[in-house]
């Protein structure tokens, strides 16, 4: 069932969206050469128990971590590790989701560690413009195939990159994953009309090669590109009004002006 959100649930999860922001704006001076994957988890368990908010993924589904710390080829759901020591020109992927007295925020970053080299930065800036342009597609009367075919098109179409389908977007609130399902592909005019109140996530994930999936990794989680090609995210949650999608956990109130929700 869909739900739609009441201006006190929203300006609920536009709190819980600036703490998960902040943690992830705390990640830039956190993540460089040298550091564990393990020791991204402690920041933001400390950031959040500090801010008195609930990591939500810890036990979602058996899930142990508050983070997924994704590096690489690896596309989503990898485990924070203590043995996995970044190095100059990673691609690490951080997604969480933060639960701030009931309200739910979900958002997932990408960071070069050190200095990224050419293929790593068109990565990351196609896969942002990716998720911005399906942003700008949420909108009262769109459908959300809109979203989709706008991603799709200018990932694959426009620059060659694998689109991935495995996984999507998701409406959220009050608890983490809810309907409608949100795909980063599709055809424009098809799906779930879009309507005021309505809180989803929009999440892209962009292979530098085929958009397919491995899930054979034994711990029953962590998926990688089939073709061990790169692979990068971005995501935020936003909310649907009669002013467009605004952004709940953006992260620069200076680039997001347009998107910044106001109660």
């Amino acid at each position: 069932m869909i739900t739609l959100k009441s201006p006190r649930e929203i300006e609920a999860m536009a709190k819980s969206g600036a703490i998960l922001a902040g943690m992830h704006v705390g990640l830039r001076d956190i993540i460089k050469p040298g550091i564990s994957s393990w020791d991204i988890e402690e920041f933001a368990r400390k950031y959040f128990k500090e801010h008195d908010a609930v990591a939500a993924q810890i036990g979602f589904e058996g899930y142990e971590y508050a983070t997924c710390v994704s590096v690489n080829d690896e596309i989503c759901h990898g485990f924070p590790r203590k043995n996995l020591i970044l190095k100059e020109g990673d691609l690490v992927k951080v997604d969480t989701v933060v639960d701030y007295h009931g309200a739910f925020s979900d958002s997932c970053w990408s960071y070069a560690v050190g200095k990224a080299n050419p293929e790593v930065e068109r990565l990351m800036e196609v896969t942002k413009k990716a998720m911005y342009l399906g942003i700008d597609q949420a909108k009262v009367g769109n459908r959300i195939g809109d979203i989709g075919a706008a991603i799709q098109k200018y990932v694959e179409e426009e620059n060659g990159y694998g689109d991935v389908r495995e996984f999507i977007g998701h409406g959220i609130g009050p608890t983490m994953h809810e309907s409608p399902n949100v795909p980063h592909y599709g055809e424009a005019g098809k799906g779930v009309r879009l309507r005021e109140g309505m809180t989803i996530t929009i999440e892209p994930m962009v292979n530098v090669g085929d958009w397919r999936a491995d899930m054979s990794d034994p711990d029953g989680w962590v998926a990688r590109t089939a073709d061990g090609s790169l692979s990068c995210q971005y995501e935020h949650t936003i909310v649907i009004t009669k002013d467009g999608p605004k952004i709940l956990t953006s992260q620069d109130p200076d680039i997001d002006a347009k998107y910044l929700y106001r109660p």
